[in-house]
């Protein structure tokens, strides 16, 4: 009897072992189109961060590395930043982008990039330029300011742009080192779908969450207008051009209901002295579903972002005569 218990444990235990590896191949197969928004995020964790010293961090871009996702080479140079190797010696002029995913340009070819744009038009008009790109996806305003007060200011930039997104006064929770959901794609979406059942408890509306999200006494708001300060105060003591670029959801923009964080963060960017672009009017004339990079992960496309590389033209370009310091 006790013979017959161990070998039906042993049965069901490999019974198991094999549906689960059969089911993680199949999501594997299932997944390879690279067209899966939540299995290519977990990958570009995996392929293109690294552990980060700085508890505020969590996970850090690597450096010298790429890795194709959501069917497009994204590469990190020897700042992880993403692109080529920075220019030695410095330019002239060295705008450097600040922000999340958007600024990393994900699911965008790297030569459709806000920044690379934005370089092309600098240069075209013969500024001696460069614009380099430190956008980190699943950063937000804490993030990404610390990275650059801790990481990226041996870059000497004359200008930095900071691409505010929404959920940049987020709070993030820690980084997991759950090594079940670092590697195993059949636990990660088990673990989404389980995490957006237990959500479906949450019956505020995207404006009522963003509305808390950005109430005065919300820590992830408090942080983000520290940060920002501390951001601001850097630059200001070094005669360094900030500005604050305003980027709208683009799921809806016919019908657009975040008005209120834009007018928040126009505030703000006054009270730090920060230089205020909206790419809200820049993108509102184009149908919605013409902006998204796939359908079901709504970050801007590569015609967003040379739309918003051309609205951000006119307010970065230096005044005629002056010199970039």
């Amino acid at each position: 009897m006790k013979k017959n218990l161990i070998y039906s444990a042993i049965l069901s235990l490999a019974t198991t072992l094999v549906a689960l590896g059969a089911a993680e191949v199949v999501l594997r197969v299932k997944n390879s189109t690279m067209k899966n928004y939540d299995i290519e995020t977990w990958r570009y964790a995996k392929e293109l961060k690294v552990a980060s010293p700085d508890p505020e961090l969590g996970l850090e871009p690597a450096r010298n590395a790429s890795a194709i996702l959501q069917s497009v080479e994204i590469r990190l140079n020897e700042w992880g930043l993403r692109g080529g190797p920075v220019r030695i010696p410095s330019p002239k002029r060295r705008i450097l982008f600040l922000g999340g995913s958007v600024v990393l340009g994900w699911g965008v070819p790297e030569q459709d990039t806000i920044s690379v744009r934005l370089q092309q038009l600098l240069q075209d008009e013969g500024e001696d330029v460069e614009v380099l790109n430190g956008g980190v996806a699943n950063y937000n305003a804490k993030r990404y300011v610390e990275r650059f007060l801790t990481q990226l200011e041996g870059l000497n930039p004359t200008d930095i742009v900071v691409q505010y997104f929404l959920r940049d006064a987020e709070q993030l929770d820690p980084v997991s080192g759950n090594m079940l959901l670092r590697n195993s794609e059949f636990a990660l979406t088990t673990w989404i779908a389980l995490s957006r059942l237990a959500n479906r408890s949450d019956e505020r509306s995207p404006v009522d969450y963003y509305r808390d999200v950005y109430r005065e006494d919300q820590p992830g708001y408090l942080e983000m207008k520290k940060k920002l300060r501390m951001l601001a105060d850097y630059a200001h003591s070094r005669d360094i051009r900030l500005f604050l670029a305003m980027t709208p959801d683009v799921h809806d923009l016919p019908n657009y209901h975040f008005g209120f964080v834009h007018d928040r963060m126009k505030t703000i960017a006054g009270e730090l002295g920060m230089r205020y672009i909206d790419f809200l009017p820049a993108l509102e004339k184009s149908p919605p579903q013409e902006l998204w990079t796939i359908p079901g992960d709504l970050h801007p496309n590569a015609i967003a972002h040379h739309l918003m590389a051309d609205a951000l033209l006119p307010v970065i370009r230096l005044p005629s005569g002056a010199a970039a310091r």
